[in-house]
């Protein structure tokens, strides 16, 4: 469609060049490679295991046919999270025994401050419980050798 109000619009020859022409461009060439000398590197040396029961990188002891390189296995705690299993068990046994949970509240308690586990609050705990449950069962035995003790004596018989 032509537009009335504008100039008619003439074809240009179909013999001449256009107008404008793009520059030929540059011929590709490859930079120069820079001289390379690669730097001289070690061999591989594998970390030495460390003897039984001496501490690895970190400070941690390692168990006889076990080494760590670098990080945890997947799916295992860090050292550090490691509750300490006396203080475990000096909790439990205070509700059933407790001399055993004295005991074990206390040895728990020394290996806590030289290893640094957790579990500080658990023997505590365990401690505790057992000081009480002992105290409890020395009033409960004395009370019950004065009950047998004062009713063999009351002269009371069934005769």
């Amino acid at each position: 469609m032509t537009d009335p109000n504008q100039p008619p619009v003439t074809p240009p020859p179909v013999n001449q060049p256009p107008i404008y022409q793009a520059p030929e461009a540059p011929a590709y060439q490859a930079p120069a490679a820079p001289a390379y000398q690669a730097p001289e590197v070690p061999a591989y040396q594998a970390p030495a295991a460390p003897a039984y029961g001496a501490p690895d990188a970190y400070g941690q002891q390692q168990p006889y046919g076990q080494q760590q390189y670098g990080q945890q296995p997947y799916g295992q705690p860090l050292a550090q999270d490691k509750y300490n299993v006396l203080a475990i068990v000096s909790l439990v046994s205070a509700f059933f025994i407790s001399l055993a949970a004295i005991i074990t509240g206390h040895i728990a308690l020394s290996q806590i401050k030289k290893t640094g586990e957790k579990g500080r609050g658990l023997a505590i705990a365990g401690l505790a419980l057992g000081y009480v449950r002992l105290v409890a069962e020395i009033v409960l035995i004395i009370l019950f050798i004065v009950l047998i003790a004062t009713t063999s004596n009351s002269g009371y018989s069934s005769y």
